[in-house]
């Protein structure tokens, strides 16, 4: 007899209870968390700031540290995967859809429609518009990224444990802890959280390939469309998680990392090259230049200021 699951079981209820209430009253659920989200930005962003800098400060540690020699898997262990196809499987889950459409959708908006500082279209709301896109998806997120995956990886690879997110709290709460109530709650908790990461991602990328889709074939902009686009996108999921990391993960990253390079490749042919050249080198310059400030900017006199920070840098 199969044994229950409340971890997967209340998740599953959490979630199909979240989906219900979006079917029923949209409204409602979108005014109730769109005032959750400002609330928690309000209250909280410093909090995020500080976390996250702490997150980017432990991982450059850990890199130069003897703990950056510890190896993920058995002593005697080849890598599983080379390292062109790791840094794909990488590089497509780190950014995923995101990518493709908010490099150019982020940049225009924050030089033309919603500058960080200067004013909407001038030559230094340009500049800023490309230093601010840099800061959102660089070594920041990597670095939530890589802390969570580093935990991960060591007590599943090197420790043993299951791959929970309560295994990696084990030298704090303790095994007994862990396997009772509080690590289920844990991993409950860990669940939802991600399914509701990867919703935000795919309602985004649904909407934004739909309007991709119009502009090229005329297709209808609506709400059936959408879910179309959803229902294709989860069976691609399914299909390459169902088939394993190495068949169906790896061979969709390898695809969207070659087709990610010619793109990247015909921008630079067909497009203006050299101020391409010249826009990186000096945005490059300034995202280095004030790196710190970004990290801990949060605009504490200007309401105006603060609410560009809440809906980008902190939403982010």
């Amino acid at each position: 007899m199969r044994k229950f699951s409340p971890v997967f079981y209340v998740s599953a209820l959490i979630c199909a209870l979240f989906v219900i209430w979006g079917l029923i009253f949209p409204k409602n659920m979108q005014t109730v968390t769109a005032q959750l989200t400002t609330w928690i930005s309000d209250s909280f962003g410093w909090y995020y700031l500080i976390v996250v800098a702490v997150m980017l400060v432990f991982c450059i540690y850990i890199l130069f540290s003897p703990f950056g020699d510890i190896k993920l898997g058995e002593p005697d262990e080849a890598a599983e995967f080379s390292l062109p196809s790791w840094f794909a499987m990488l590089f497509s889950a780190g950014m995923g859809m995101g990518l493709v459409f908010w490099t150019t959708s982020e940049p225009i908006s924050h030089a033309f429609k919603s500058a960080p500082e200067s004013k909407e279209g001038s030559k230094a709301a340009i500049s800023e518009a490309m230093q601010y896109s840099f800061f959102h998806w660089g070594i920041h997120a990597w670095a939530v990224y890589g802390v969570v995956a580093l935990a991960l990886a060591y007590f599943s690879f090197y420790k043993g444990y299951p791959g929970l997110i309560s295994a990696t709290l084990v030298p704090l709460f303790g095994e007994k802890r862990m396997a009772g109530p509080l690590g289920k709650l844990i991993d409950i908790l860990a669940i939802i959280a991600t399914v509701m990461g990867v919703a935000a991602t795919l309602g985004f990328g649904a909407a934004q390939i739909n309007e991709g889709l119009k502009y090229l074939f005329n297709v209808p902009s609506n709400f059936m469309v959408q879910v179309i686009i959803l229902i294709v996108s989860t069976v691609l999921f399914t299909w390459s998680a169902w088939s394993g990391i190495d068949k169906g993960i790896k061979m969709l990253s390898n695809i969207n990392m070659g087709l990610g390079f010619i793109l990247l490749l015909l921008l630079f042919i067909v497009g203006p090259s050299l101020y391409i050249l010249n826009m990186f080198t000096d945005t490059l310059g300034r995202y280095i230049a004030n790196f710190l400030d970004m990290t801990l900017r949060t605009e504490a006199m200007s309401t105006e200021k603060r609410a560009w920070i809440n809906g980008w840098t902190i939403f982010y």
